[in-house]
């Protein structure tokens, strides 16, 4: 058995490395702090202003103005690939999509890919936001290590071709 299988209990409990959520490097903490910026500035914004055209209304448009660009850059921080023993969910910008392990043909990450995408058993392509170019090896890394599991937990049970007698 290789490292990656280890034998005995491997797999089970918090210590099992395989099933680390993947999550951008820095993607990830940039988005939630732009988000945090923008919500608190646009707050302090709409308080501090005064002078003509400081009215409720104005203020109130400018503090809604920036929870919903805080709410879009915490969607962008979101975005992660969640792995198990039974599969992969991926959570990207605006959608959700749980799949079993054998759905998942091939992964790809090409030199001009942003992000890894899944080549599917029902011909979609999915990408997976949560592991991108842009963290560079860590990228990279992570993109094989999705591989490993891939290969590891991939493969389509055998039919079963009766038993010997």
């Amino acid at each position: 058995m290789g490292p990656a299988t280890g034998g005995g209990a491997s797999g089970q409990g918090r210590g099992d490395d395989r099933f680390r959520t993947f999550r951008g490097r820095f993607g990830t903490p940039t988005a939630y702090g732009i988000a945090l910026l923008f919500a608190g500035g646009c707050t302090f914004v709409a308080l501090a202003a005064s002078g003509p055209g400081a009215d409720a209304a104005n203020r109130i448009s400018i503090i809604v103005f920036g929870l919903l660009g805080a709410l879009v850059a915490w969607r962008f921080g979101a975005v992660r690939a969640v792995p198990d023993r039974t599969g992969l969910t991926v959570v990207n910008y605006a959608t959700r999509r749980r799949l079993d392990w054998p759905e998942i043909v091939t992964v790809r990450f090409g030199p001009n890919d942003p992000w890894v995408h899944l080549d599917l058993a029902d011909g979609d392509v999915l990408a997976v936001m949560g592991i991108q170019r842009a963290d560079g090896e860590h990228g990279m890394a992570e993109a094989r290590r999705l591989v490993a599991l891939i290969a590891e937990l991939g493969e389509a049970a055998e039919p079963d071709q009766g038993s010997p007698r």
